[in-house]
């Protein structure tokens, strides 16, 4: 364990992808979608081994704050920092790296999105072990890439250069969602991978690339963590964060960073095949479920019948469900909405959300 790692869970966001379970008080990171426990708390046991509680901090919304407060217990309130908007990743690691350059200036931040899926915990932790090493021998970024297994559309892709010690790369550059030909040319060359969102790098490294590409956001950012424990910090991030800029820290640093080369730029890929998975709609958890077994039903309720039936994901916990003669469809109940979809159009729930924002149906968000 090194004693100067904090691990940084992202859990922002407002319930789209996993409507109509998710709202923006139930988004996905606080539900159980994969066992008994919910997302955020799975990723926060297995980063629990690698640093003491009290070193963890998770940045989400006001919608959020309350219930993540209550599914962390072990958490004080203080770890848990609502942002007043929402301004994307690079705004809310970039406050973790000010306010940590503060209170320890040898911190090492691990960022991680608090609802992925990662099967193997154990590998995953030492990869990351490897990852927090790296970050800790310079101003270097590490990158958690995962190999991918299929020309994925909807991830970022990872171009790695010359090998990097025994198992890992130099970055060449990054690529948001490419079209499927292009994914399709990424695979054959078996120099890309995904790009998982897991990044680890010192907060003065990161602290000094905001600084540089994203100087107006570092200002603030700067200014608000100066702030941090007086009573002005709340008035002062209220008024300030705002003005943060809304992008990603892919765009805002990453990608300029891998522009000046990769020998100069100091980003690092180490290939992460811990069983990693986004769970990015009704069709991934399906996935996730049903394995190699493409065809096999996954069914929540209070009982089933199935007959002629496959590929189906049903969700209806509180009643016995017959599926007879369909296949590949996707059925979400909950007390107040029905989705009725199929696995290849499950991506465009979101636009079911952006419908009722427009008939201004509160109730259903």
């Amino acid at each position: 364990m090194n004693q100067h790692f904090y691990p940084v869970i992202l859990a922002g966001g407002s319930g789209t992808r996993f409507w109509p379970r998710s709202r923006k008080r139930r988004a996905k990171q606080v539900l159980a979608l994969d066992g008994r426990h919910t997302m955020i708390q799975q990723t926060l046991a297995r980063l629990a081994p690698l640093a003491r509680r009290e070193r963890f901090w998770v940045i989400t919304n006001r919608e959020l704050q309350g219930e993540i407060a209550r599914q962390l217990p072990r958490l004080k309130r203080a770890q848990i920092v609502a942002e007043p908007v929402a301004r994307n990743t690079a705004p809310a690691i970039g406050l973790a790296a000010f306010l940590l350059r503060r209170l320890d200036p040898q911190a090492v931040l691990g960022m991680f999105p608090a609802d992925h899926v990662v099967a193997d915990a154990q590998r995953f932790r030492r990869t990351l072990g490897r990852a927090v090493a790296i970050a800790t021998a310079g101003p270097n970024i590490v990158v958690m890439g995962i190999p991918p297994s299929r020309p994925e559309t909807g991830y970022g892709y990872i171009e790695t250069g010359a090998p990097a010690g025994a198992d890992g790369y130099r970055v060449r550059r990054f690529t948001e969602k490419p079209s499927r030909e292009k994914a399709e040319e990424f695979l054959a060359t078996g120099r890309y991978y995904w790009n998982s969102g897991m990044f680890v790098w010192s907060a003065q490294t990161l602290a000094a690339a905001l600084e540089e590409h994203l100087p107006r956001t570092a200002r603030c950012l700067e200014q608000i963590a100066a702030a941090w424990g007086t009573r002005r910090f709340p008035s002062l991030f209220r008024r300030l964060y705002p003005k943060c800029e809304n992008i990603s820290v892919d765009y805002a640093v990453l990608e300029p960073r891998s522009a000046k080369g990769e020998q100069r730029s100091r980003i690092y890929c180490l290939p992460a095949d811990f069983g990693w998975s986004d769970l990015g709609s009704w069709a991934a958890l399906h996935e996730h479920h049903a394995g190699t077994e493409a065809a096999r039903n996954v069914i929540e309720a209070a009982g089933c019948f199935t007959l002629d039936a496959a590929g189906n994901y049903i969700y209806s916990p509180k009643k016995f469900v017959a599926a007879i003669g369909i296949r590949d469809a996707v059925v979400v109940e909950t007390e107040d909405a029905l989705l009725v979809t199929t696995r290849a159009h499950a991506q465009e729930v979101g636009k079911v959300v952006g419908h009722l924002r427009e008939r201004k149906l509160k109730k259903l968000l």
